[in-house]
């Protein structure tokens, strides 16, 4: 599919390469604050997580929002998130999972709240996609998608150091101007996107990187969360998140 930047095997690769990934899931987990109050403003009762696997946002609706939760995502592997479950004291059927296609697969359900977090940016098509999620939500539900800032700092990290990876990245998708007016142009309400976060830089399987890239890496990100200390502020140019929200 031309839309796609990465395939199914990109992802079994992907997740493969990874380990430990049945962690404890913290009340204080990336975005809690702005989850928390939406599902308490928006009275939230059910949600679901395109992209989501293994389902770390999933887990933490169910565990801490007590949230009627469903998965989806165009690879799972059960033992994964099952094994994620219960690292969190959950059991296997608190969260309901869809394996599938996410372009051939017609929503069955609409829900409260839709998220993703890390999702549209490997799509060339940004309306697409985010239309896709918008066809989960009931009237007067709640959109929330995050995905990375790589249009400064970060970005250059990434693209430096873990070529490969940037290019499965749509850049041009990390815009907050461009996502919004989408969202408009939907008919979607209340619109807001912005910058997100201090300072952060990252690499995917750190640990394979030479020792002077990781030494680099390691003196960049102390750098950036002392200035951000010093003088907090969220920016294009430093900040490692966009969020998006937004209600039908």
């Amino acid at each position: 599919m031309d839309n796609l930047l990465t395939d199914r095997d990109f992802w079994v690769k992907y997740w493969e390469s990874k380990t430990d990934l049945s962690v404890n899931i913290p009340a204080n987990y990336l975005f809690h604050r702005q989850l928390a109050d939406i599902v308490s403003k928006q009275n939230v009762k059910t949600a679901i997580e395109l992209g989501g696997f293994p389902g770390y946002y999933a887990v933490f609706l169910k565990r801490y929002l007590n949230l009627d939760v469903t998965l989806l995502d165009y690879f799972v592997h059960p033992p994964i998130t099952h094994q994620l479950l219960q690292t969190n004291g959950l059991a296997k059927g608190d969260i309901k999972v869809i394996e599938t296609d996410l372009f051939k697969y017609e929503p069955e359900n609409t829900y409260d709240l839709v998220l993703s977090c890390g999702l549209i940016e490997h799509f060339l098509d940004t309306e697409d996609i985010i239309k896709r999620h918008i066809a989960f939500l009931k009237p007067g539900g709640t959109l929330f998608i995050t995905l990375p800032n790589f249009t400064a700092v970060n970005g250059w990290f990434q693209k430096k150091f873990d070529k490969e990876n940037y290019d499965k990245h749509n850049i041009e998708s990390m815009n907050p101007a461009l996502l919004a007016d989408i969202c408009k142009r939907a008919g979607l309400k209340e619109v807001k996107a912005g910058y997100f976060g201090g300072f952060s830089i990252w690499l995917e399987n750190e640990k394979q990187k030479s020792i002077g890239v990781r030494l680099f890496k390691k003196t960049v990100w102390f750098a950036g969360k002392v200035l951000t200390k010093i003088i907090p502020f969220e920016s294009k140019g430093l900040s490692p998140y966009i969020v998006l929200t937004a209600k039908k």
